[in-house]
């Protein structure tokens, strides 16, 4: 009975706050009834409905596409492939001082948690396709540039592949589905420990970078972590970091202290432009220039200036010649490639002559790291054609003709990622228009305008 009773007195005391309400609120007992819609209900639903921070992203993407007047999509469609084009074309044009000469290790997670299958098939298959197809782009757009592998598992680091400027000797690690089986944990530190000891010994001119592909929750670290941190940061070693799976601190802290890039993937395609995004050679930092003297406003003046790099370009040896030893991995071959300065013969460039430590790098491969140096200005959008203008009717790269018409009206995103609804792109120099093809092709790949090169 006590309970009961101490059940009836708590009962009677919670409708005894009924009388702070509102009194607009407040019902009598005439007015309580099923057929009668609660004040107090409509009150709270008339109030702004907040969203969890995890939902503002979320956007109705299928109600952004709309029909033309023949119930076709394909106006929708080609305006959303010729957005994803633009945004990534619309970088800025101007020159920025970059690094040529670029070292990358690339640190991926092979720890069990590489096993989950929130990505398609699972994190590890997707991150070896993706490396693989990383490693080749990376080399394309950065030939005098190397690459090395180190992987994470069982609490340990393991060198997969050493700093080489040999594409197929790096994909032929990647290849190697057997030895990389995920299992264990991970250890950042013992990674970046390993990562920062191959790096130690390259020169001031070369950059030194860093990218973590990170699927796990934990990292298993021997020591302070930290004092890695510290380390790498007197380096001068550019820390950035693809998370899996979510946002760890000290993840977050090697890359703000660094100057690295950090971001977690939602998906498979995000997970690839992020790591796509690292190809570009990453600007040099302010920092590096601490020490200069300081102007009268008592800011540092930007008194860097370009550091002189000594190459060499070989001789080719054909086929047909005598085989000798070659210095890099001692085997008789007849093809390959004489140092100007020892005339070591060496199997492949670029590389670092092992005896004398001369860059040796071709012509072609030189011209093709300056397109980082001096881009291609991103051309303009035509957004309206004058009937004053003599306008070409076809595109001035590969000749299709331009649609007399333009299309439907675009959506407010893709007038503001820069799409032309005439399918027209003029470049700011020659004022010549290209098609949106072409656009991609001469930013992406060509690195100049052939209109203002004839």
């Amino acid at each position: 009975m006590a309970g009961r009773d101490g059940d009836y007195r708590q009962e009677a005391a919670d409708d005894s706050d009924m009388d702070d309400l509102d009194p607009e609120i407040r019902l009598s007992a005439k007015d309580k009834g099923k057929g009668r819609a609660n004040p107090r209900v409509q009150k709270l639903k008339a109030q702004p409905k907040e969203v969890y921070s995890w939902e503002e992203s979320y956007t109705r993407s299928w109600d952004a596409v709309q029909e033309d007047e023949d119930g076709s999509l394909q106006n929708a469609v080609g305006e959303f492939l010729a957005r994803t084009r633009r945004k990534r074309l619309q970088v800025p044009a101007e020159a920025i001082r970059r690094t040529i000469v670029r070292h990358l290790v690339l640190v991926i997670d092979l720890s069990a948690s590489m096993t989950d299958r929130d990505m398609r098939p699972n994190r590890f298959d997707l991150t070896l396709e993706y490396a693989r197809e990383f490693v080749a782009e990376w080399f394309d757009q950065n030939p005098l540039g190397q690459i090395g592998i180190v992987g994470m598992k069982e609490g340990i680091a393991e060198r997969v592949c050493a700093l080489s400027g040999n594409p197929p000797d790096v994909l032929k690690t990647l290849a190697n589905r057997r030895d990389l089986e995920p299992s264990g944990e991970p250890s950042l530190q013992n990674a970046l420990d390993m990562a920062r000891g191959g790096m130690s010994h390259l020169p001031s001119h070369s950059s030194r970078e860093t990218i973590i592909i990170f699927g796990s929750l934990t990292t298993c670290d021997p020591g302070n972590i930290h004092d890695t941190l510290k380390q790498c940061v007197e380096d001068k070693i550019r820390i950035s970091v693809v998370a899996l799976a979510a946002e760890m601190k000290i993840c977050r802290d090697f890359c703000t202290e660094t100057g690295g890039i950090f971001g977690v993937a939602m998906n498979e395609g995000h997970f690839r432009d992020m790591l796509f995004d690292h190809i570009p050679p990453p600007a040099v930092r302010n920092a590096q220039n601490a020490g200069a003297p300081a102007n009268g406003n008592g800011a540092p003046t930007n008194t860097a200036t370009g550091d002189l790099m000594m190459m060499g370009f070989p001789t080719r040896l054909p086929d047909t010649s005598a085989p000798t030893l070659c210095v890099c991995h001692g085997i008789m071959k007849s093809e390959g490639y004489l140092c100007p300065r020892c005339l070591s013969k060496v199997c492949d460039i670029p590389t670092d002559c092992p005896v004398c430590d001369l860059v040796i790098v071709s012509a072609p491969h030189l011209a093709r790291s300056y397109h980082h140096l001096f881009p291609v200005k991103p051309y303009d959008a035509v957004r309206s054609l004058d009937p004053n203008e003599d306008a070409s009717l076809t595109c001035n790269g590969c000749g299709t003709a331009f649609p007399l018409t333009g299309h439907a009206p675009l959506s407010s995103a893709g007038a503001a990622d820069g799409v032309s609804r005439y399918g027209r792109y003029r470049c700011p120099e020659c004022k010549k228009d290209f098609c949106s093809e072409c656009d991609v092709f001469v930013h992406d790949i060509l690195h100049c305008c052939p209109s203002c090169n004839t």
